[in-house]
């Protein structure tokens, strides 16, 4: 796979994450107890054996950079290829703002040209999965194709979860025939799982010629309109994806990691999930603190009682404290005697002595970064 590089797009945001992407964009989003969604791409690239990764960034980037610093806990800190982050910068054709998705991929045309692979793979920040793309690439390589979209089969589709929902047809030879993004009602049970494989000559003279035209998108100005002119065709992803697209299915999918087939299947033992390590002392529980089917991570302290719970690292639950269903994120203290129920805590939120949160499964309520209830 040294002929091929990926190029992460992190700009774009579902305003269903609500407080989630409120100081963070969604590639920084606390995912599974000690991860970030962006550790999965880059994890999937790197086990592919792609070395060289750029990353777009358009606002809310400093949580991202913090994150990541140097690449090297992807082995992506080299003398040769690497890491780049791509934030925005202002020029004379470009603001620093951008207007979609192909704006973005222009304005970093120059590291695009440079990059010494043949063929690229675009992604996004919010779909979640644990693959390696040798053979996606393969296939492409081998069917003549423009562009390989991976995709997958959805179940049951949820109206309340509709953003960059792009449904793919195909004909009797496996090629794309037809795409529709966010339709009302999907036609296909095929959805793009945001990655996308082509000519790195492929995607330069697209994205130049939708500039050209005054188009901003890539998916609906270029792919879409397109489908018709190029030979698109898509890879079968089998696995567990988990599209991160509102507070409801990102609360869904962290709990499901409380499932051990789940759990296994994102986290294989053969593709490791890599992620920025932090030097803690292991999770301690105190007097007559426990934890029942629930992930905590490193540097808790557990004093009460936890249950069907996703506990990120250094949390805090105070004597006599019961938290169930919930997500608590880095950082939090949950206070004495007091009940937290479908909840999630961001970031460093303190919750006082007896006081009762509670949501519900299918509408969990968030508490913004820092706050004190």
């Amino acid at each position: 796979m040294e002929n091929a590089f990926g190029l992460i797009y992190t700009g774009d945001a579902s305003m269903q994450l609500r407080e989630l992407t409120f100081s963070r964009s969604v590639a920084a989003v606390p995912f599974g107890g000690r991860y970030r969604t962006i550790d999965f791409m880059l994890s999937d690239l790197v086990n592919t054996g792609i070395y060289n990764v750029g990353i777009i960034a358009q606002k809310n980037y400093h949580s991202l950079m913090d994150h990541l610093e140097s690449g090297k806990e992807w082995d992506l800190h080299r003398k040769r290829d690497g890491l780049f982050v791509l934030p925005p910068f202002v020029t004379h054709d470009n603001t620093g703002v951008y207007k979609g998705t192909v704006d973005a991929i222009r304005s970093c045309m120059g590291y695009i040209r440079r990059a010494s692979q043949k063929y690229v793979i675009l992604m996004g920040s919010h779909t979640i999965y644990n693959t390696t793309y040798n053979e996606m690439i393969a296939e492409h390589i081998a069917s003549g194709a423009d562009i390989t979209i991976m995709y997958n089969r959805v179940g049951d589709y949820d109206m309340s979860e509709q953003f960059d929902d792009l449904r793919i047809a195909f004909d009797e030879d496996g090629r794309v025939t037809d795409l529709a993004l966010n339709p009302v009602r999907p036609a296909t049970e095929f959805a793009s799982c945001d990655a996308f494989v082509m000519e790195k000559t492929t995607l330069e003279y697209l994205v130049e010629d939708a500039y050209a035209h005054a188009l901003n998108d890539f998916t609906s100005d270029v792919l879409i309109k397109n489908v018709k002119n190029l030979n698109i065709r898509g890879w079968e992803f089998k696995g567990y994806v988990a599209r991160i697209n509102s507070l409801g299915s990102y609360y869904r999918h962290n709990m499901a990691l409380l499932d051990k087939d789940v759990s296994k299947e994102l986290f294989s033992s053969g593709h490791p999930i890599y992620t920025k390590i932090k030097d803690e002392f292991p999770a301690s529980y105190v007097g007559e603190g426990q934890a029942v089917n629930s992930i905590v991570a490193d540097g808790c302290m557990i004093e009460g009682r936890v249950e069907n719970s996703v506990l990120f690292r250094g949390v805090h639950v105070a004597p006599g404290a019961v938290v169930r269903n919930s997500i608590i994120m880095q950082g939090s203290e949950i206070g004495e005697n007091s009940s937290l129920d479908n909840m999630i805590l961001d970031k460093n939120v303190t919750v006082g002595v007896e006081r009762t949160l509670s949501g519900h499964g299918s509408y969990p309520v968030i508490i913004r970064k820092g706050s004190k209830v």
